[in-house]
């Protein structure tokens, strides 16, 4: 006797999964990273990314979760149902998957190592180590950062290029194993543990993140960081590389093309308003990439006001040492007068002196610095960490769902063998390439390769194979019996014209700038994570 088809307990329990999914690391780091790298053009950046979501990302989400539905099978049963010479897309989009779940499990490796870590008082990247001769600070450490060398060293072991491999670092096959102990665990019972555990953790970033953004309104300089979000510079939009940027950060965001999204939906009824859910699902993505900036340029106004102000004290103690002044003499508030007057009377001497002010970006260890900073930095910190590991998890789900389920529709694993046994055993296995000493460098190549053209040419092959292999009219007439309305004439202009030229164009733009990109291997960045 056939074991009865899975299905969600719930309509709520099937959007947050969706919306877990399609909320990643991604929308809390690169949407950010993109307005802070275009000079903080939030304002501006908007533009172009909210025509990528209605003409590309919304039309793409909602034919994906109308297919899964009304066809109840995974990405390979899927595509073939539709036509063979579509099953390749369905393969496509099940190794894709399958090598985004590899290497984006090590982020949550590393978030689980932090984690451990963030219980320590003081926080172990606060402070550089001492030597072996317990005589001084680690020298490495003094000529970097305590932030930089944890990092780099403590955590990664990091060789000098990709060719060096290192050994395995231990503590970060152990996190590893960790990792996809809990993925396992979540997956035991298929949709059902699935379901439960997705209450937690599509909701708790939410939380977290408000708790940030109420912190971050108090701290010093988080109004500078807020004004440099929103000032907007029209002339941004000349640029070419933005519209690209825009475009890929809204279709990598919405996580259409790795099959997760056509397995949720295949475990749906048959009759549900899959339009409404994709609308819903989209416009909740990226209100989140929008609410996430605001903390987190609020913190990064806070961390540029103190390394200004440390960067202004040693100023001010360089020139009291030097032209001998009186302590107290200058400080922070008169300082601009009295560089000025310096400047004035003495310019040769104040050119010889090092005086400089550094700046802000938008990177993990930077955001990692900003918390140290803090009052009550252990609590920041866990909180921080336990965000990044709930939106991991909830990202992991759909990954893995876009393995498991094509590997049931085509039998490949005895009935006696848990699937998810199986595949996440395999996955483990070959993430273990992240834990060498080069581990650092695989994981920009999968991160910069593995989800960026295959997930344009699948997606491509999506819109075409359903609107013309499937045809228009067919699918438009089982869209009317699972919702009881055909799609209207935006949903067909961008189905049979827009969003295929979009992706088209998308996918030759992204071609050309890699061809003339120099390779390299530069070091781990979240802001550089696709979803």
């Amino acid at each position: 006797m056939e074991p009865p088809e899975p299905k969600w307990d719930n309509k709520v329990q099937y959007l947050l999964k969706c919306i877990g999914y399609a909320v990643g690391v991604g929308n809390v780091w690169r949407f950010p990273y993109l307005c802070q790298i275009y000079g903080g053009e939030y304002c501006a950046f908007l533009i172009p990314y909210l025509i990528a979501l209605v003409f590309e990302g919304l039309p793409l989400l909602y034919l994906e979760l109308a297919i899964g539905q009304r066809l109840r099978m995974g990405s390979i049963g899927v595509w073939n149902s539709i036509s063979p010479l579509l099953g390749g897309v369905g393969i496509a989009s099940m190794l894709v998957s399958f090598l985004v779940g590899i290497f984006y499990n090590t982020i949550l490796a590393w978030v689980l190592w932090y984690l451990f870590h963030s219980f320590q008082n003081p926080l172990p990247w606060s402070q550089c180590p001492l030597n072996d001769n317990h005589t001084g600070c680690n020298v490495e450490c003094e000529k970097s950062t305590p932030v930089n060398y944890f990092w780099y060293r403590e955590t990664l072991n990091i060789t000098p290029d990709i060719e060096t491999s290192g050994s395995l670092q231990w503590w970060l096959v152990i996190c590893l194993a960790s990792a996809w102990c809990v993925v396992y665990i979540c997956f035991i019972k298929g949709i059902e543990s699935m379901g439960k555990a997705v209450y937690v953790t599509a909701t708790f970033p939410y939380l977290v993140l408000t708790i940030f953004l109420i912190r971050a309104l108090t701290l010093p300089g988080a109004t500078d960081g807020l004004v440099y979000l929103f000032t907007p510079d029209w002339e941004i939009l000349k640029n070419p590389q933005v519209w690209l940027d825009a475009s890929t950060q809204i279709f990598f965001s919405l996580s259409v093309a790795f099959g997760g999204l056509i397995a949720f939906s295949s475990y749906n009824e048959e009759r549900n308003n899959c339009e409404r859910d994709a609308v819903l699902i989209g416009v909740i993505n990226s209100a989140t990439s929008l609410y996430a900036s605001i903390p987190i340029f609020a913190i990064l106004g806070f961390k540029a006001t103190t390394a200004y102000n440390s960067c202004i004290k040693g100023n001010i103690l360089a020139l009291t040492n030097y032209f001998e002044f009186s302590d107290q003499n200058i400080t922070v508030e008169n300082y601009d007068h009295w560089l000025e007057y310096i400047n004035q009377t003495s310019p040769g001497e104040v050119a010889s002196l090092d005086l400089t002010a550094s700046g802000t970006g938008l990177a993990f260890i930077v955001f990692t610095e900003a918390v140290i900073e803090m009052p009550g930095s252990q609590i920041w910190a866990i909180l921080f960490f336990v965000m990044l590991f709930s939106l991991g998890l909830s990202s992991m789900f759909g990954n893995i769902e876009g393995v498991l389920t094509p590997i049931n529709d085509l039998k490949l694993v005895p009935k006696w063998i848990p699937k998810e046994l199986r595949s996440s055993a395999v996955a483990f296995l070959t993430a273990l390439i992240f834990t060498l000493g080069s581990g650092n460098y695989w994981f920009e190549v999968f991160n910069s390769y593995v989800g960026s053209v295959p997930l344009l040419i699948v997606s491509f092959f999506e819109i075409t194979g359903v609107i013309y292999a499937c045809g228009m009219k067919n699918f438009s007439e089982d869209i009317y019996f699972m919702t009881g309305n055909r799609p209207n004439i935006f949903w067909k202009a961008c189905w049979m014209v827009i969003s295929p030229l979009m992706l088209l164009v998308v996918l030759i733009a992204y071609v050309v700038v890699q061809a003339q990109t120099t390779p390299s291997y530069p070091t781990w960045n979240p802001a550089y994570v696709s979803k």
